[in-house]
């Protein structure tokens, strides 16, 4: 191999990958940040530092190591999350494989930035990450409210495993506790908010998945012929496990016409995120109670 440096091995990469016709959407949307994801990863360079070391030689032995990841991940059809075994969300990274899917919830931009403030008091204590996975928006929740204590439920015992990695390595092991729960069939309650980003992706849409998307845990994914089958058992009964004052801040992706036609006189708000204002809404539990 001749010499070649980091950047124009990213964008060989880069070409290689779009050829290939891989998927994205499990933390980049394009060949190149793919690329340079797996590059930097593979060279032990910091995934932010590329400008850094767009110039920096790459030995042949290393080029041969990314050339093998690259094969796999195009092999295969892995996420690139699954490969490096991290994802990042909101800056925060999360340890990740195979028994939960990768994360990439709009909630975390939301608890981030303050999306749903405007509802929260200052005796908001208890928070639930309904269908936590790999246990990513309870760590955001517990760093961004230092003062409440969450609870991860999710039926998956092996994606509580990777929660119970990621609780440990961000030192929440005293705020955040987690539970093996069919929706909210072990949970006591009560809650100040809950936050749930559950399966919805509609029987339709699920059969048209790219396979990067079928390497994940179907459980957490499939939702039903119109991808409200979780959601419909959750409105119906989490308003008992709610203080009067809670919210349920709730990721329903792009079935925002299915979750109108199946809740046609629910009064939701939408609320702002990096992909518009349909992917995720906020509902009281005053507004549950009229279910």
């Amino acid at each position: 191999m001749t010499q070649t440096t980091v950047l124009e091995l990213i964008e060989h990469s880069a070409t290689q990958l779009d050829a290939a016709g891989v998927s994205y959407g499990h933390g980049t949307a394009n060949a190149f940040d793919e690329a340079a994801w797996l590059v930097l990863w593979r060279l032990g360079l910091a995934l932010d530092a590329l400008d850094d070391v767009a110039e920096q030689a790459v030995t042949p032995e290393q080029q041969a190591q990314v050339a093998a990841l690259l094969a796999e991940r195009i092999r295969t059809r892995k996420p690139a999350a699954y490969l490096t075994k991290e994802a990042w969300l909101q800056g925060v990274p999360f340890y990740v494989d195979e028994r939960a899917i990768v994360p990439r919830s709009f909630i975390a931009e939301l608890l981030m930035d303050g999306g749903f403030d405007y509802w929260l008091r200052e005796e908001t204590r208890d928070v639930l990450d309904l269908c936590t996975g790999n246990g990513s928006l309870a760590v955001l929740a517990a760093m961004v409210f230092p003062e409440v204590a969450v609870v991860g439920a999710d039926l998956s015992p092996d994606a509580l495993a990777v929660a119970r990695i990621n609780v440990d390595r961000h030192g929440l092991q005293d705020r955040i506790r987690l539970v093996e729960s069919d929706g909210l069939a072990q949970l006591a309650g009560p809650f100040d908010l809950v936050l749930c980003n559950p399966p919805y992706v509609n029987s339709g849409s699920m059969a048209a998945l790219p396979a990067e998307y079928q390497a994940e845990p179907a459980l957490a994914l499939a939702g039903g012929k119109d991808g409200m089958d979780f959601v419909r058992k959750l409105l119906q009964e989490v308003s008992a496990k709610m203080r009067p004052l809670a919210v349920l801040v709730l990721e329903i992706g792009n079935e925002r016409e299915h979750f109108e036609a199946a809740f046609p006189a629910l009064e939701v708000f939408w609320l702002d995120t990096s992909a518009g204002e349909d992917q995720v809404l906020l509902v009281t539990r005053e507004a549950l109670l009229q279910i």
